[in-house]
């Protein structure tokens, strides 16, 4: 099956813009830690990387799960710098510094990795153009045998 230039498009802004709500959503909530376990990074990762892998399940193409990926970091770039009323999402910390690069780095990992689908077979002749191989009813020159409780032929010419 053969996808239209418009409707793959389409689709990669589609996914650009889902992939641009999971890296605000994600960005917004990394920094959220219950003691010394960074919740916010683990949970936005999982949920970046499974929407991730999902696209390019789905899909299976690689530049659906770039425009997704290309969403999250750009979304990601957007709202990392300071706001007009001088508030920082991301702040210039450890969490900050790894959850940019994790994004990058599972976006990058999602669309490089390589594809175990089977080339589709082409063949220059259709199936149902092939005659079906000759049936073979009999082996020539095998003699027959017979379960004769004298051990002879079937054909009655001695043992």
């Amino acid at each position: 099956m053969r996808v239209s230039w418009v409707s793959r498009i389409v689709s990669w802004v589609a996914v650009a813009l889902v992939g641009g709500v999971y890296g605000v959503a994600g960005t917004i909530g990394h920094s959220l830690a219950w003691g010394p376990v960074p919740v916010g990074l683990i949970v936005g990762a999982i949920a970046c990387a499974a929407i991730l892998i999902a696209v390019r399940a789905l899909t299976h193409d690689r530049g659906a799960a770039l425009a997704a990926g290309l969403g999250m970091l750009g979304m990601l770039v957007l709202i990392s710098g300071v706001g007009p009323g001088g508030s920082v999402v991301v702040e210039d910390t450890v969490a900050g510094r790894i959850w940019t690069y994790l994004i990058a780095g599972i976006v990058l990992l999602v669309v490089a990795w390589p594809s175990f689908r089977r080339p589709e077979a082409r063949s220059e002749t259709p199936a149902s153009d092939i005659p079906p191989p000759p049936l073979i009813t009999s082996v020539p020159s095998a003699p027959t045998w017979s379960p004769h409780p004298g051990g002879g032929r079937a054909d009655g010419h001695g043992k």
